[in-house]
């Protein structure tokens, strides 16, 4: 059974920072990519970075390319998501995910576990 959860998420001001992260367990993590999504009020979910198995590729959202970092601690089952320059527009729900290769896509079917999401609000 794989189960993650995310944590860090909350209120912080625009140009603040946030740093979410996405404890996951199972035998597997080490060998899967791992993606982070957000889903705001009213939009659809949306890809925002991911992250190979091995750290070695990384894929970030035209959106926040240069504000986030997306990285993984494979010893201690973590993945993380650096938010820095945060908007209001960054306000969502971020889930993180775990992918069913060890290669991260923008695709959510391509993910196959998902935490329940944490509460991320840019207040302007």
């Amino acid at each position: 059974q794989v189960q993650l959860v995310e944590s860090g998420g909350g209120l912080v001001q625009a140009g603040g920072s946030l740093r979410l992260s996405c404890a996951a367990s199972g035998r597997t993590f080490s060998s899967s990519a791992m993606g982070w999504f957000r889903q705001a009020p009213g939009k659809e979910q949306e890809f925002v970075a991911g992250i190979s198995w091995n750290t070695g590729i990384t894929d970030y959202a035209d959106s926040v390319k240069g504000r986030f970092t997306i990285s993984r601690d494979n010893a201690k089952n973590t993945v993380y998501l650096q938010m820095n320059s945060l908007r209001p527009e960054d306000t969502a729900v971020y889930y993180c995910a775990r992918g069913v290769s060890p290669w991260p896509t923008r695709v959510k079917s391509d993910y196959n576990y998902w935490g329940q999401g944490t509460q991320v609000t840019v207040s302007s």
